[in-house]
């Protein structure tokens, strides 16, 4: 199959299966999503859904991670991987905000990468996700996924590399939801240790899937 094939097959059976995709984090507006996606870093959304009520309730605007301190706003997030770093991020990320951007999101990924704790793919997160701009985030799904359906050549060995091959390939319209397509079926489907490929819809386009069935004929074959 060839490399546009696959991109085909993969918009088509998405489009037509999950044609609505979005985080699974809990957020009401752009300031929330940012801090629950500095959050979620190497954890799980679920953990953060968990953390974040309290603290949006009593940490509801830039404004109020600015004028918090490390002791104050420590226990809300203990609870997370890397809390002392986080809570550090946090700080510095409502100070940022209130001086240097009026107490507003930017809406650039340059822009995000300047606030502490947020990086190209929390950026990348932000920016699609609240704008719809077609930036690719890659996470460990995104990323172990599209190699394994063969969308990204498996040389495409950065998050950086994987990102450039995503977004060239993928039409415009489609980028941002694309994000979530991969990160779900990464998630529930195509798990890193033991993906589920007898579950699978989409082992007809899959290298990965056509690489292993291959070895396991070949197995049966000598028996």
């Amino acid at each position: 199959m060839l490399k546009k094939q696959r991109y085909d097959a993969f918009i088509k059976h998405f489009s037509e299966n999950m044609p609505v995709a979005e985080t699974e984090l809990h957020y009401e507006n752009p300031f929330q999503l940012l801090v629950a996606v500095v959050l979620s870093a190497q954890c799980t959304d679920k953990r953060i859904n968990i953390v974040t009520p309290p603290l949006f309730r009593d940490f509801p605007t830039p404004e109020h991670f600015a004028a918090s301190h490390f002791d104050e706003l420590f226990p809300y997030i203990k609870s997370v991987s890397y809390p002392s770093n986080k809570t550090k991020h946090l700080l510095g990320l409502g100070k940022m905000l209130v001086e240097d951007f009026g107490g507003e999101i930017p809406e650039t990924v340059a822009e995000l990468t300047k606030l502490p704790g947020v990086g190209r793919k929390t950026a990348n997160v932000i920016t699609s996700v609240v704008w719809n701009q077609p930036n690719m985030a890659v996470d460990t799904h995104v990323f172990r996924v599209s190699r394994r359906l063969g969308l990204v050549p498996l040389t495409a060995k950065t998050p950086l590399e994987v990102e450039k091959q995503l977004v060239k390939n993928i039409p415009r319209q489609y980028i941002h939801v694309a994000h979530h397509w991969l990160i779900l079926h990464g998630r529930y489907t195509c798990l890193a240790r033991k993906p589920k490929c007898e579950e699978c819809a989409i082992t007809h386009f899959c290298k990965f899937f056509e690489k292993n069935k291959g070895k396991a004929d070949r197995e049966d074959a000598e028996v």
